[in-house]
């Protein structure tokens, strides 16, 4: 940035960069909303066929993998309901902390012998764990019923 001063007053130029910035600073609300968005959709789909159809089969694939069948239900609710909570911006941080821990379990237990990449790989539930660990500490930003319910969406008048 370069400042140009004239009869005491500053005039601040920016460079063509720093404007294409501060731009997109403005945009990070929508950047939280796609997160919030494909976390989302992802979830549901990976949820929809244990909740509606397909959890006694889930039931049988959990505990084959030495782990305690109720957590089936967890996890199938925690991927259908909380994929929808997540698109809404409701309780974001906390369904986003519930689908980081599923999404660490499937990762342990599911795709970790199968490397990184290829097939079975766990890159994918990797970055979607990684969306969910942003969600944690960013939250659902203002285009979210979180902040809509806290007062965020407010315009906040200087008069007052």
């Amino acid at each position: 940035m370069s400042t140009v001063a004239l009869r005491g007053t500053v005039i601040y130029l920016l460079l063509p960069e720093e404007t294409l910035l501060r731009n997109l600073d403005r945009l990070q609300p929508l950047a939280l909303l796609v997160l919030r968005i494909v976390l989302g959709v992802v979830m549901i789909g990976h949820g929809y066929g244990k909740v509606f159809g397909g959890l006694s089969h889930f039931v049988q694939f959990i505990h084959g993998l030495g782990l305690p069948a109720w957590l089936a239900y967890v996890s199938a609710v925690t991927e259908f309901f909380g994929g929808i909570l997540v698109i809404a911006g409701l309780l974001t941080r906390c369904v986003s902390l519930a689908i980081l821990i599923d999404l660490i379990v499937v990762i342990w237990k599911v795709h970790w012998k199968h490397g990184l990449v290829g097939n079975g790989g766990y890159e994918f539930p990797l970055a979607l764990a990684a969306i969910a660990f942003a969600l944690i500490f960013f939250g659902g930003g203002p285009m979210a019923f979180d902040s809509i319910r806290k007062g965020g969406g407010r315009i906040k008048s200087k008069l007052a």
